[in-house]
């Protein structure tokens, strides 16, 4: 019994020593937010020249439900470092816009560490920090929008609890490398000039366009864009320092060569792409209106065929009214005797 007792004793001591290594701690543990990165996680994070104390951005894909950590490397610009699904988030594609209708939002947000939750009740999550200046000057409302574990979304972008365990110990070591925030930037989907073609007539395609900029920069760049609101819309690396008024003129940006061409280029893809889907449209159209009218001939043709077939049925064992029936189906009467002569 008491080497029993022992057995039991040590597995446990085995177990919490994993679990202080890196292990997943259960969300009754009060220390899950303090949870260390496992060791793989550190060795990757080296291997591609990065560390956990560096800066970091997350980006969020609505349609793709995936969300992405870039790590700031040695070189300076950032990499890719891990995707991860998404379980479940509100809505369709596009923003926020007010308190109670269910949508998660989309923009640039900055996350500081005191929009970090490390009570949450969906195991650990972090504010969007909706709404922000874009969002106010729309007159946007909302509250508690998060991300989080636990799977479970009501206007949240809801991760797995041990995704958003590794996530959350990523932007914690990040703040403790010196960094003041991290910048968040949620879109609907990849910004192709395809994938917005095809959403040619949504009534959010001048606001996708417009956040489009900082997704192409950075794509470009692989660094962050500074962002700021001006004339109630984004705007990226603008010239000078200070605050912008929301609904004030804008400044002048800095321009960027890479990101004129690609945009000359995506503007002509829209318009190529807009194109096709219209002819694309057009064509389905014509091949539902060309099915519709071919059901209608069909049912017409199987009417005409079903009276011409009634008609011959009458001819050969129909009755007319006006005929008097040769059989009464009564007893015909008995004939008189023959007279006697």
């Amino acid at each position: 019994m008491f080497r029993k007792i022992s057995a039991a004793l040590i597995l446990l001591w085995v177990a919490f020593g994993l679990v202080a290594c890196g292990g997943f701690l259960p969300k009754s543990s009060d220390n899950r937010h303090n949870q260390p990165l496992s060791g793989m996680t550190q060795a990757g994070l080296r291997n591609m020249g990065s560390s956990p104390g560096e800066a970091m951005v997350v980006r969020i894909f609505k349609e793709e439900k995936t969300l992405e950590v870039w790590k700031r490397t040695t070189a300076g610009t950032f990499k890719l470092f891990k995707t991860y699904e998404i379980c479940a988030f509100s809505g369709d594609l596009g923003p926020k816009i007010k308190e109670g209708d269910r949508q998660s939002p989309e923009g640039f947000y900055t996350i500081t560490p005191g929009l970090m939750n490390p009570r949450s009740n969906y195991y650990l999550a972090f504010n969007t920090g909706f709404p922000n200046k874009f969002d106010r000057v729309w007159g946007r409302t909302g509250s508690d929008l998060m991300v989080h574990g636990d799977c479970s979304s009501r206007g949240c972008y809801a991760m797995t609890d041990e995704g958003i365990a590794e996530i959350y110990a990523l932007a914690r070591e990040s703040f403790k490398g010196g960094n003041q925030s991290f910048q968040l930037q949620i879109f609907p989907f990849k910004m192709t000039a395809a994938k917005l073609a095809k959403r040619a007539s949504s009534p959010h395609i001048g606001f996708w366009k417009d956040i489009k900029e900082g997704y192409d920069l950075f794509e470009l760049t692989r660094t962050p864009p500074a962002w700021d609101v001006c004339e109630r819309q984004y705007i990226f690396n603008a010239v000078g320092g200070g605050a912008l008024n929301p609904m004030g003129p804008c400044p002048a940006v800095i321009q960027n060569a890479a990101l004129t061409q690609r945009q000359q280029a995506d503007d002509i893809a829209f318009a190529a792409a807009v194109e096709s889907e219209a002819q694309k449209a057009a064509r389905q159209a014509a091949e539902a209106e060309r099915q519709a009218a071919a059901e209608i001939a069909a049912k017409e043709r199987g009417a005409a065929i079903g009276g011409f077939f009634s008609g011959i049925g009458n001819i050969f064992g129909g009755k007319d009214a006006d005929v008097v029936p040769v059989m009464s189906g009564k007893p015909a009467p008995r004939p008189m005797p023959r007279l006697q002569r």
